[in-house]
Formats: C-alpha cells, structure tokens, sequence
C-alpha cells in the first residue's frame, strides 16, 4: 500500500509543479518606484529656500523616480497662508454680516471653488469668504494640483493619497484622484468610500491601489479590478532610530524578498542620511538585479493542473493513516475534516502543511538517510501547498493563510505521538512507573521552552528576538537569502540524534524537537506574499547551514564525551 501510496504523490508531483509556472512569471522582481513623500520634502524644501520640485530634483540623481501625495486638510492650507480662516463672530464684530456660530475662509479661488463643493454641508458666499456650519479646519482639502502637475510633466511617478470622510462629497467633478495620479495608497486606516459608498469611490478611481505591508484597510478589496500594488514603508518614528544603512536594508530586502512594488520613503532631518539611505538602496537594487521605474499590478491566473495536488496530499493522508502505530486511519480522518472545516478553500494547503512534515519520521532510523526523508517530503508538501495555496489574493496578502500556527505545533506533535509503541498500555505503563532524573525533567522543560519559544517567535513582528540574533539576521541577509534560525537549529539536531548513541527516549526528544525545524519548512511556503524562488532558496541555505553545524557538533560531542569519561 505505502509503495502505490508514494507512487500517487510522485504521479501528483509533475502537474503540481507546472501548476507554479504562472506564480514564478508574476513574481519576477522589479521594477520597483522609489516613492518619497510630498509633504516630508516639503519641511525640507521651506528650510531651504526652494520648491518642492527643485529638492526632488535632487534626490532624483539618487535613484528617487516617484513622489507621493498626501491629501491636505484645511488647516495645512491655513498654515501655509493660501486660506484665510475666522469664526463668523470675529468677521460679525468687523461689522458683516457673518452667522456667528459659522466658519469662514477666504484666499485662492481655486481652492475656495473646490471646497465649496467638496462637503455635504451647507455653504455661504459672504464676498469673499466661504462660510460652512461646522468647523472644516480638520477636512480633507485636496492637493496641490500645480505641484501634481509639475511632477507628471517630470516624469515622475505620482501617487496621490485620498482621505476617507464621511461628509465628504464623492463628486467625478472633484479632484480626489487627479488625472495625473499613478497610484493611490488610501491615507489613514480605511479605503475611500468605506464603508457605505465604496461603489463610488470605485467609480473615481482608474488607476492600481497599494496594499500597505502592516497596516490592513478596510475596504481595499472592493479594488481590486483596478490592481493592486504591495508597499512597504517604516514607520517615521521607527525609522529614525535605525541608521540610514539599516533603513535601505530593509527596503532592498522588501523588495527582493517579499515582492513590494512601492517603497515609500520619508527623508531624514539631515539631507546627508537622506542620501547615504537613497545610495544604499540603489546599491541594494542593483546587486539584486531589480530595475526602477513604473510598477505593474502583478496578475495571477492559477492553472487547473493545480487540482491534482489534492491527489498527492490524499496520497499523503494515507501515508500517515498507515504510518502512526495508534488508530492512524482514525487520526487521518479527523484531520481531514478538521482541515476542510476550518479551512475551507485552503483545506488542501492546511493539510500538506500538517501531514508532510511528518512523513519523514515514519520510516527506519537509517542515520542521516532519515534527514534527506524528512527534507524530501517536506519539500514535496511544500509543492502541494503552494499548487493548492497560490492565487492572486493569497499572493498579494489579501488572504492571508489560514493556519500559520498550526503548521509549527501539529506536526511536531504527530511525530510524538508516532513514537508511541503499539502496545500502548504497557508503554504508558512504564512511563508512569519510570524514575524521574532530574537530567531527564530539565531535558524535558528545555523541550517545551523550545516548543513555544518557536511558537512565539513566528512572524515578522515577533517580540522575543534579542539584539545579537538581530545583527546576525542582517549579516546573513548581506550574504545569502537568508534562512530561518528554526530550520537552521532543527536540520541540526538531525545528525545529532541520530548519530551519536542516546537512549531511546532522547532520541527521540531529539527529533520530536528536529520536527519543528522541518515543520518551518512548510511554514515558510506558507508565506504566499514571499516569491516562491526565495522561500526555495532559504530553506536549502537552512538545510545545508543546519547539518553541517550539527555534523560539527556529532565530533564535538564525540570529543567531549571521550574526555569526560577518558
């Protein structure tokens, strides 16, 4: 049975790889469009003396090919001195004839032309002074549109960034979306229009939307026939307590590993960081192989061969059915309906990420021959689930998996319970009857602290990383795509357990804990946003880095033992 079984997942194996053919020709990197922010270069354009333009112009020499347009509020075109703003009582005291509990302005007609029918609101005309009911000051108040207009006749990118309102008129007349504008990455925490009036706001928008890493917006889906566009940014209070070459790495990495389009950039308060950052990233880019210029939405079409995954993950249900010593068939079949009930749509890529990691330790302990098992099967999963896993959404991280912390905690819990023997009553037994050492109690809270520090470390914002592991993930990234530190210490532990002579109880502690790192594996394709050819490339670099230190740590063992006992 197992050999028909393991024949399926090989026949399932070949359409499931050429179902990828159309991810990995959308994931080809670049070009990516150096963004800078409008109004961060403005503050340094005042401090100077110059336009807007003439500082982008600047910092165009340095790779910069795109400016970003945050919508303006009323009261920034008070500040500027382009609006006059007063309370209908101090223009009723100069002796007009103001409503006292209104507010007016007064400054360019342009500007007084738009805002007049940009709100559900109530106006005034009282000569030149525009009156509302309600104090507009924080109202979303359009942009510059001479500026906009200057930056397209440049040859930059333009995105502009529209503000969500309630009041706020969704007029094709008003320029929400000037005709200029390349992109629109939606300001603030929802798209516009949400969430009553998303129809509208679609109406207004004919160009790609950026999905901003980190920060989800509600309502952004409704666009996506006009595409989608991933971006990354930092934070401004984030980024200032990074140093410029910290910044650009993590831009360039971004854009390498994790398939952003639009890297938003904010100046540093010395121009001279802004340039060592803008240099790094052009340095990183280029290294890569990633061109600027003007980004494309990314399309993804899956391919119907996608479906004979389902052949080799059912394929590989039935592995471990036959495999785990107690009621296999049973557990099989409750994980299978455990998959299709919680996970719906990515029922198949739940399950090729639960049951694939735990092939591999079906089988003899045949030293490291076990080791190429395990990261054979794994990878064979990792082909299944991302057949299974990659569509559009998925990919551009509207719909992220579903599961992520499943991968890290079943797995490696099925490889425990593979260890149990079939007569279960006498193991159990002997477990409970078994002196407690205090050796084998610390072994076995090591385990568990190492079970959920795995567990608490997943993500990209995991709080428990210390500053020494940081420095070497930045080496690391410097040198190869770099692999995760939970595959890396995992492939480790392979040549560790099983070539040294351990009592069988540490053995298998050993491996119940090497599970986790080939659990990884699967978590890591998991990550449908990252391009295919990195996830491959990490985990044979966490591999190839994991055995070596773990045959190196087979002779220091080996080393220590004999002086130990001489």
């Amino acid at each position: 049975m197992n050999r028909w079984l393991n024949l399926l997942i090989l026949l399932s194996l070949l359409p499931s790889l050429l179902a990828l053919s159309p991810r990995l020709r959308a994931e080809r990197p670049g070009p990516v469009a150096l963004v800078v922010d409008a109004e961060a270069l403005r503050e340094e354009a005042k401090a100077e003396g110059r336009n807007l333009l003439e500082v982008l112009a600047a910092y165009r020499a340095l790779g910069v090919n795109g400016i970003a347009f945050p919508e303006r509020f009323v009261k920034d075109w008070v500040a500027d001195g382009v609006l006059l703003y007063r309370q209908g009582r101090e223009l009723a005291e100069m002796g007009l004839p103001a409503k006292p509990g209104w507010h007016y302005l007064k400054g360019e007609a342009w500007l007084l032309a738009l805002l007049e029918r940009a709100y559900a609101l109530p106006t005034e005309r009282l000569g030149p002074w525009l009156g509302f009911p309600v104090d507009v000051q924080t109202f979303p108040a359009f942009y510059p549109l001479e500026e906009v207009r200057q930056a397209k006749e440049a040859g930059y990118y333009v995105v502009v960034r529209p503000i969500n309102q309630r009041l706020r008129r969704l007029d094709p007349g008003l320029p929400l979306v000037p005709k200029e504008a390349d992109a629109v990455v939606f300001a603030g925490l929802e798209a516009l229009g949400y969430p009553y009036r998303l129809e509208e706001a679609k109406a207004l928008v004919r160009v790609p939307v950026a999905l901003i890493e980190g920060t989800p917006q509600p309502g952004l889906q409704a666009f996506r026939e006009q595409g989608l566009l991933r971006l990354f940014s930092l934070r401004p209070e984030w980024q200032l307590t990074l140093k410029p070459e910290e910044a650009a790495d993590k831009y360039v990495l971004a854009a390498r590993e994790r398939g952003h389009q639009l890297l938003y950039l904010r100046p540093y308060p010395y121009p001279e960081d802004t340039a060592r950052m803008l240099r790094r990233i052009q340095e990183g880019l280029s290294t890569s192989g990633i061109p600027t210029g003007a980004p494309r939405p990314r399309d993804l079409a899956p391919s119907p061969l996608r479906h004979a995954a389902w052949i080799g993950v059912l394929a590989g249900l039935g592995l471990l059915a036959q495999g785990l010593p107690l009621y296999g068939p049973a557990v099989a079949f409750l994980l299978l309906l455990f998959a299709l009930g919680y996970a719906g749509s990515q029922a198949g890529a739940l399950l090729a990420a639960l049951v694939f990691p735990v092939l591999g330790f079906l089988g003899p302990r045949e030293g490291l021959r076990m080791w190429l098992r395990a990261l054979g099967y794994a990878l064979v999963g990792a082909v299944f689930l991302s057949a299974l896993g990659s569509t559009r959404e998925a990919m551009l991280g509207l719909t992220p998996f579903k599961g992520v912390s499943l991968t890290l905690l079943v797995p490696p819990l099925l490889v425990a319970y593979s260890f149990l023997d079939r007569n279960y009553r006498e193991t159990l037994t002997r477990l409970f009857q078994h002196p407690l050492r205090l050796g084998e109690v610390a072994l076995a809270f090591l385990a568990l602290g190492l079970l959920a520090l795995a567990l608490l470390r997943r993500g990209n914002d995991a709080p428990l990383v210390p500053e020494a592991e940081l420095k070497l993930r930045s080496l690391l990234q410097d040198l190869m795509v770099r692999p995760r530190f939970k595959e890396v210490f995992g492939h480790a532990l392979f040549p560790l357990a099983l070539l040294l002579p351990w009592p069988r109880w540490v053995q298998n502690g050993l491996l119940f804990l090497a599970a986790l790192g080939v659990a990884s594996i699967l978590n890591t394709f998991s990550h449908f946003h990252t391009p295919l050819a990195i996830s491959f490339f990490r985990v044979v670099n966490g591999a190839l880095l994991g055995v070596l230190l773990g045959l190196a740590g087979v002779i220091l063992v080996r080393r220590l033992r004999a002086w130990w006992w001489g």
